[in-house]
């Protein structure tokens, strides 16, 4: 069972969230290969984008890697909101996504992301200012609040619908929680009950358990994983499958090798090789920790070592060889 967007089908119900310095193209293309319901793309800041920066234009790529694409927008000023909205337009975006949500010191610093939480009048400037400036739908994230003495979601998304906000998603935490304790899936049942538009739950959702379980507390339309889907893109394709009852296409311990390679090798094409190296590290930290999801059994002496050899390493070839041998070192090591 899928969402309706505006005009726009949303194949299920388990999405990608948009992750700073995570869901970039390559890692959005296979996360929406393996069935993810929507993927969006990193937050790009609205004043970069009108200045072109690179690479914040980079981030707007991948236009041919999902349907519907996916742009996340972040300002605090309703100009360069709307200017940007434009010009994400113009490259393809058929969803315009405004973040009210990041709770990272260097965005709420400067007033963006879920600092606007504190000032719905502001707010909704933006809101209104992104809505008009383009011809797509137009989508909120946001958390509950920006603190435990200000839980106005449910206000902010009433709002927003009002002004012409297609579909809402809500973090379940408050700002200043960060990731800190558990996020409150209950909490966004006021928001549910706030608004016709479809609302997609997120926080701490990483099982088939936890998202029929985030659904029946929230009444919410989907979910949306994160850090859950760290090292594991197909992940939000799996669990949809599960959702509704059929096998999930879990790769296999060597069909993930090949993953890891074919992940690899395009964030070189994406990055240039310099930088692809580098932003690629974190993605194979993650890839080794994650090998215990196949019934392998890692010391963490052992996943550390690998680390280490992966994650430090400058040339790409050495990479290619030192992945091909972490896997059979880690075929040799399924439970039996």
């Amino acid at each position: 069972m899928g969402i309706r967007v505006a005009g726009l089908d949303i194949k299920n119900r388990v999405f990608l969230a948009p992750m700073s310095g995570v869901s970039d193209q390559p890692y959005r293309k296979l996360a929406a290969r393996f069935g993810a319901g929507l993927v969006v793309t990193e937050m790009v800041a609205s004043a970069d984008l009108v200045e072109k920066r690179t690479d914040v234009i980079r981030r707007t790529k991948g236009k041919s890697s999902a349907h519907p694409f996916v742009i996340q927008l972040a300002g605090r000023e309703a100009r360069w909101m709307a200017e940007a909205a434009r010009i994400a337009q113009g490259f393809g975006a058929d969803v315009i996504d405004i973040n009210m949500g990041c709770p990272a010191r260097q965005v709420t610093g400067s007033l963006s992301g879920s600092a606007l939480m504190r000032n719905l009048d502001h707010a909704l400037e933006l809101i209104e200012a992104t809505v008009c400036a383009v011809s797509i739908p137009v989508t909120l994230k946001m958390r509950l609040g920006w603190d435990d003495n200000s839980l106005n979601a449910a206000d902010l998304a009433r709002r927003a619908e009002a002004a012409g906000v297609r579909m809402v998603t809500v973090h379940g935490r408050t700002r200043c929680q960060f990731f800190s304790g558990v996020a409150d899936w209950a909490a966004i049942a006021k928001v549910k009950r706030a608004v016709t538009i479809p609302v997609i739950a997120n926080g701490d959702v990483s099982t088939l358990n936890h998202i029929e379980e985030v659904l029946a507390q929230s009444g919410a339309d989907g979910v949306m994983i994160g850090r859950g889907a760290y090292g594991r893109p197909w992940l939000p394709g799996v669990l949809s499958a599960a959702l509704n009852g059929l096998p999930g296409r879990m790769p296999g311990l060597m069909e993930q090798r090949d993953l890891v390679h074919e992940h690899y090798d395009e964030m070189l094409v994406h990055y240039g090789s310099e930088l692809g190296v580098r932003c690629a590290r974190k993605h194979l930290g993650w890839y080794i920790a994650q090998v215990g999801d196949h019934g392998v059994h890692l010391t963490q002496e052992a996943i550390k070592s690998w680390r280490h050899r992966l994650c430090r390493q400058d040339d790409a070839s050495c990479v290619r060889t030192g992945i091909d041998e972490f896997y059979r070192y880690a075929e040799d090591r399924v439970a039996a």
